[in-house]
């Protein structure tokens, strides 16, 4: 019994502080004080990062977006200017991240909180970017702003996280055109154009992207696109596509000799061999 009243107490002790707590916060928001709300707005924010506590980034936020604007030019803007950035990436909301932090790169370009910025402006824009198969406007902007930070800062404290997110980000690039070029290839035999679109399609791709782990596959796909649309056409120009799909045969082995594809395509290539005598 004595224990069950304790915890009682204790709650009730705990509800009241909150209230109180929440009470004064709301005055304060309501308070002309710039003076305390700066105190108390970092002192939220530093708990919040202390206790990973979105709720408390919340509330620093509300009190930071009333007193920017009166900090502006004075010797605690620069601080402020930052931890109102960080707050907004802190709670995930990455265009408003993005562009404070683009505000504090322009505003304070001395900064010892430069380089964080710079990154984490670059960060935001990589949490931006949507799955491959949707507009990529903001994984190229994140690409732009990763490699403008690696170009400030080649050895800084965040160079070898914004190489691994860059790379990422340029995988997505190279599966979003991959995939196009794909869908092509698989749509050719409704329509033989997609087969001429496939080819070239795989061309671009494997001039544009040299390293990409995608390549072996779009080499194959190229092939079998030219080879498809050989076995497809008409008698008169059958004869020039059959060897152009050869070419493209060749160009796989000699990258991959012993590649996945092989298999498949040399059947194709013994039927390309047959068509080729009998033509």
């Amino acid at each position: 019994m004595f224990l069950q009243r304790m915890k009682k107490a204790f709650l009730l002790v705990s509800v009241l502080l909150l209230s109180v707590s929440c009470s004064e916060y709301q005055k304060l928001l309501k308070s002309e004080d710039t003076g305390e709300k700066y105190a108390t707005a970092e002192q939220l924010y530093n708990e919040a990062k202390e206790e990973e506590s979105k709720p408390k980034f919340r509330k620093a936020l509300r009190l930071f977006e009333q007193i920017v604007p009166e900090y502006r030019g004075k010797p605690q803007g620069e601080k402020l200017s930052f931890l109102f950035a960080d707050t907004y990436y802190q709670l995930g909301d990455y265009y408003l991240s993005s562009y404070q932090f683009e505000r504090f790169q322009q505003s304070y370009p001395n900064s010892e909180k430069l380089e964080e910025a710079a990154f984490k402006k670059a960060a935001s824009f990589y949490e931006l970017s949507p799955r491959y198969d949707l507009d990529q406007t903001d994984t190229r902007k994140a690409i732009t702003e990763l490699q403008a930070y690696l170009n400030t800062f080649p050895d800084g404290e965040y160079a070898i996280r914004a190489n691994e997110l860059a790379t990422e980000l340029r995988v997505k690039l190279e599966k979003k055109a991959f995939e196009i070029a794909k869908q092509y290839h698989t749509t050719g035999l409704a329509r033989a154009g997609n087969f001429r679109a496939a080819i070239t399609s795989f061309d671009n791709f494997t001039k544009e992207y040299p390293g990409s782990p995608f390549r072996e596959e779009a080499f194959y796909y190229r092939f079998d696109a030219t080879y498809q649309l050989a076995i497809n056409s008409f008698a008169s120009l059958m004869e020039e596509r059959l060897k152009e799909a050869k070419t493209y045969y060749q160009a796989y082995v000699k990258r991959y000799p012993e590649g996945e594809y092989l298999s498949s395509m040399n059947a194709s290539l013994e039927d390309i061999e047959t068509r080729l005598q009998n033509l």
